[in-house]
């Protein structure tokens, strides 16, 4: 290993400079205008794991953005990992909020700041890095497959296809994926729960067309007006959510789970100062560590309707629309959910507004298991360059894919993050310290060695 460490040190500049030639690519899949850049990533990805040593790496498309795929194959009697990741990212609005241009990537304070700096193209490249590390000092001691999507920002619509049309191609032991975090900087974590996902947007229509709010205010119902109370009463006084059914199939974990779970390293006081609130605020009964990790939630991603530009406009609108995030626990599933919210939020419209209901995307959650062979290869990797144990967590995101690889390919997942909390993922000033590029590139090689051993 001490090989891979030098041939690290010696390529770290190469490798950064690399990292930020594919970050430039404004890849953003939820815009149709960005289309030309999902393409200039998948060819930026394809060149870079060739480059890093893969026998073969290819574009495939799909109904949407495409897959690359790759692979090097030493030995068909020895195990693979299929390696996942994405190239697409979120949009970069606020624009003003952002110190420095969102697809300029910036160096400030040792983290580079970039949207797509941790999720997820700096994360996913690390095993790029690595694997030509690797390669390159010939202590590669397994196959390894890539499989690098564009849509994972958009709930990946079209990967499940992908996965059923190519599983032969895709057979693999074991799917390794950094796309969540770790507690602290200092504190190693492995992600063994995600939570699903069921995205919507509602519309609430009042008039027929804008109004004069003077000559029709008072009599005609206003949408924006409300689409608020209507979302208001989504969520009671305790923070619980008021949709029937919605906690029918909710997992309750025991006294003793929850003992555990409080175990991991957690500061109150310094969540609280890290984002600037006086107090937290979530279901009544359980902790902060709890509520975003093991308990479902319903918030407003996005409202909108009237008149928002500068000066006045005396308007009452005729519509309204807002964007509906549920994050799910296992057991709970995305498509009941979300059949759930719409026959709930049709029924509690009153009479002067029609409504429409939008599934925009979703998937399942997500368990992993803590006695395979691949968490404690993970635990051991972790423990060997961090010096200690990693700490398994319940994470509050969602990644909708990992739950269809385990139903669609028959494969296990296990979760490799290297990001922080103060990443900013998905926000403006999104970063990615470059302790955490370097130490992901250090520890996953000791991933193969030890799952392989």
């Amino acid at each position: 290993m001490e090989k891979l460490n030098t041939y690290l040190e010696s390529n770290k500049q190469r490798f950064l400079d690399e990292l930020f030639g594919l970050i430039r690519i404004p890849s953003i899949s939820s815009i149709s205008e960005h289309k030309p850049d999902m393409l200039r990533a998948a060819e930026y990805w394809k060149a870079a794991i060739l480059k890093a040593g893969a026998d073969k790496a290819e574009i495939i498309p799909t109904a949407g953005n495409p897959v690359v795929y790759g692979e090097k194959i030493i030995d068909p009697s020895k195990p693979t990992v299929l390696v996942y990741g994405h190239y697409d990212v979120m949009p970069v609005d606020p624009l003003d909020l952002w110190k420095s241009p969102p697809f300029e990537p910036e160096i400030r304070d040792g983290k580079i700041f970039a949207r797509g700096a941790d999720d997820d193209k700096g994360q996913a490249f690390m095993h790029a890095k690595a694997f030509e590390s690797m390669v390159s000092t010939g202590t590669l001691p397994c196959n390894v497959k890539f499989m690098i999507e564009g849509e994972e920002e958009i709930g990946s619509p079209n990967l499940e296809k992908f996965c059923s049309d190519h599983k032969e191609m895709l057979k693999a032991d074991i799917i390794l994926v950094s796309d969540t975090g770790m507690i602290a900087r200092d504190i190693p974590s492995i992600t063994v729960g995600l939570r699903g996902l069921a995205y919507l947007e509602v519309e609430v229509t009042g008039p027929n067309r804008d109004l004069h709010s003077g000559l029709f205010g008072g009599a005609v119902a206003n949408p924006i007006n409300i689409l608020s109370k209507m979302i208001a009463s989504l969520t009671d006084e305790n923070h619980h959510i008021t949709i029937p059914g919605f906690y029918d199939k909710v997992l309750e974990l025991t006294a003793e789970e929850r003992a555990e779970m409080a175990k991991a390293p957690f500061s109150l006081e310094e969540y609280k100062k890290a984002i600037d609130i006086a107090e937290v605020c979530g279901e009544k009964g359980y902790t902060t560590m709890e509520r975003t990790g093991i308990r479902p939630t319903l918030d407003v991603c996005g409202i909108w309707g009237g008149y928002t530009g500068e000066g006045a406009k005396t308007v009452l609108p005729s519509k309204a629309y807002a964007k509906i995030s549920m994050r799910l626990v296992p057991h709970q599933d995305h498509e009941e959910i979300s059949k759930l919210f719409e026959e709930h939020f049709v029924k509690i419209a009153p009479p002067y507004v029609k409504v429409k209901v939008t599934n925009l995307h979703g998937g399942q959650g997500y368990v992993s298991p803590t006695d395979t062979k691949a968490y404690q290869a993970a635990s051991k990797a972790y423990e060997t360059t961090f010096g200690k144990k990693p700490v398994p967590v319940r994470s509050g995101g969602s990644i909708p894919i990992i739950s269809t690889f385990e139903r669609v390919l028959g494969i296990k997942s296990i979760l490799m993050g290297f990001g922080l909390e103060s990443d900013a993922i998905h926000s403006p000033n999104e970063n990615y310290p470059l302790f955490n590029f370097y130490k992901g590139i250090e520890t996953i090689p000791y991933f193969y060695k030890y799952y392989c051993e």
